[in-house]
């Protein structure tokens, strides 16, 4: 079933796309520390682990960012690719919570739970009528 602002599918992905490769994808795939410094994570001494575990992660952000703009073309592949969209969301609002509830991480990302909550909303919003 197509959401309430699902004329607005290919903007949705295309602003996810733009996002998730500003915020997220580049940041992790390039300078990995840097962006786990500014969310106030605190660095290990032997860091080699989660330099990769950062590189491979914005590697995987980088090439979804990029499908979202193919899927954003093409109203065909939006009904799936909000799929993926929104279990990713779902599951980062798991993540997030999970970590909260343990105590394990910086504040920042125990605030961030509430801004995937945001897009999994926004994403069922936008999402599209079958092509």
């Amino acid at each position: 079933m197509a959401g309430p602002w699902s004329g607005a599918s290919d903007l949705f992905l295309q602003l996810i796309a733009l996002g998730s490769l500003a915020l997220l994808g580049l940041p992790l795939l390039f300078v990995p520390l840097a962006w786990a410094r500014v969310l106030r994570w605190p660095l290990p001494d032997e860091a080699r682990l989660a330099v990769y575990f950062g590189r491979c992660l914005g590697a995987v952000i980088s090439v979804l960012a990029a499908f979202a703009f193919v899927a954003a073309g093409d109203p065909a592949l939006q009904p799936f690719f909000f799929q993926i969209v929104i279990a990713n969301f779902a599951l980062m609002v798991a993540v997030h919570a999970w970590g909260a509830l343990r105590r394990i991480q910086p504040w920042t990302e125990t605030a961030e739970t509430l801004v995937w909550l945001g897009l999994l909303g926004l994403a069922l919003l936008c999402y599209p009528a079958s092509a």
